[in-house]
């Protein structure tokens, strides 16, 4: 018996979700069927390059596919609230790309209405879904380095300034903290859960975005993060995670990783895992897999940290004096 492929439409044309395409191409039991666009020429195009026989010059008509299982959302971030619940309201599984939404309130919106239709939902943060990542999980839990006293990680790069750019523009969430600073978040967030106290400074850019931003997480069990991050500063892009007996650092780019360094007794270990293409496949198969088992939310990116993530990355804007959408 030969099982169905889970089929995928792509709601958006941009480079993310070229690369998202790319990586379908790695899942064995995913096809990609159907892509939606706001204009016709860039849908047709985006089929040609990936041979996607569906092209829709809508997002509504892409959600009401019926030949379409789960929408990957790969809009800028300011839309993503409304492309997802689109989605979900057309009976859709959904996989959004992070940052989930640009504020906690609309991420609460769109869990409601998955939640109240029984529909998946997951925030596309890939990094959870590398093998080495796994492996991290595996040795944190385990003891390997003791307890974590400390926690860094960074993420940076340098974009030329365009105020009307999607990494520049309020309006579109822009800035460091949603476009990049949510990698170093969600990282923290993975292994020592909700801060107790935060506190961030940001430098601000002419149109009002953080270019440059630092956050400082202290945790109730005694653990500091420490992360950064830049749109207009290239950076190392490394994580640490510093424990009581041993320490593991993964290279750079720690985001899309595929080696670290396990450090006890002053003793080094290379430790390697290579992820499949260009790394995007595995959070398609983390989808397939939590489909295959009727769930609606995955383990390794439960809505709830999300959601915990989000109210965070309000909490550091509201120091700074920003609120997106901006009124």
């Amino acid at each position: 018996m030969v099982e169905k492929k889970l089929r995928w439409g792509i709601l958006g044309t941009g480079a993310i979700a070229h690369q998202f395409a790319k990586g379908l191409q790695d899942v064995p039991d995913a096809q990609l069927v159907a892509v939606g666009s706001r204009a016709e020429e860039t849908a047709n195009r985006f089929g040609d390059r990936f041979s996607v026989q569906r092209r829709h010059n809508s997002y509504e008509g892409l959600v009401a596919d019926d030949e379409v299982d789960v929408v990957y959302i790969a809009s800028p971030h300011s839309l993503h609230k409304a492309n997802a619940i689109l989605a979900l309201e057309a009976g859709k599984a959904v996989l959004c790309e992070k940052p989930f939404t640009i504020n906690a309130d609309e991420l609460r919106d769109v869990i409601d209405v998955a939640q109240s239709k029984n529909l998946f939902l997951m925030e596309a943060m890939w990094t959870r879904c590398f093998p080495i990542m796994d492996k991290v999980r595996t040795l944190v839990a385990d003891g390997a380095i003791g307890t974590i006293d400390m926690l860094a990680a960074d993420f940076g790069f340098r974009e030329p300034f365009d105020a009307e750019s999607r990494v520049y523009d309020p309006r579109f969430g822009g800035g460091a903290l949603l476009d990049v600073g949510v990698y170093a978040l969600s990282f923290a967030s993975m292994l020592l859960g909700k801060p107790a106290r935060i506190a961030g400074l940001a430098q601000l850019g002419p149109s009002d975005v953080d270019h440059r931003s630092g956050y400082l997480l202290a945790y109730d069990a005694g653990p500091l993060a420490v992360l950064y991050a830049a749109v207009a500063t290239d950076s190392p892009q490394e994580a640490t995670v510093m424990g009581s007996e041993g320490m593991i650092r993964i290279q750079s780019p720690w985001w899309q990783p595929c080696r670290m360094i396990l450090i006890q007794d002053g003793n080094e270990q290379i430790i390697e895992a290579p992820y499949l293409g260009n790394g995007y496949c595995h959070e398609a198969m983390e989808v397939g897999r939590c489909l295959a088992k009727e769930e609606t939310e995955s383990p390794l990116m439960p809505l709830d940290e999300s959601l915990e993530i989000m109210d965070t990355m309000d909490a550091l804007r509201s120091q700074w004096g920003l609120r997106y959408p901006m009124e």
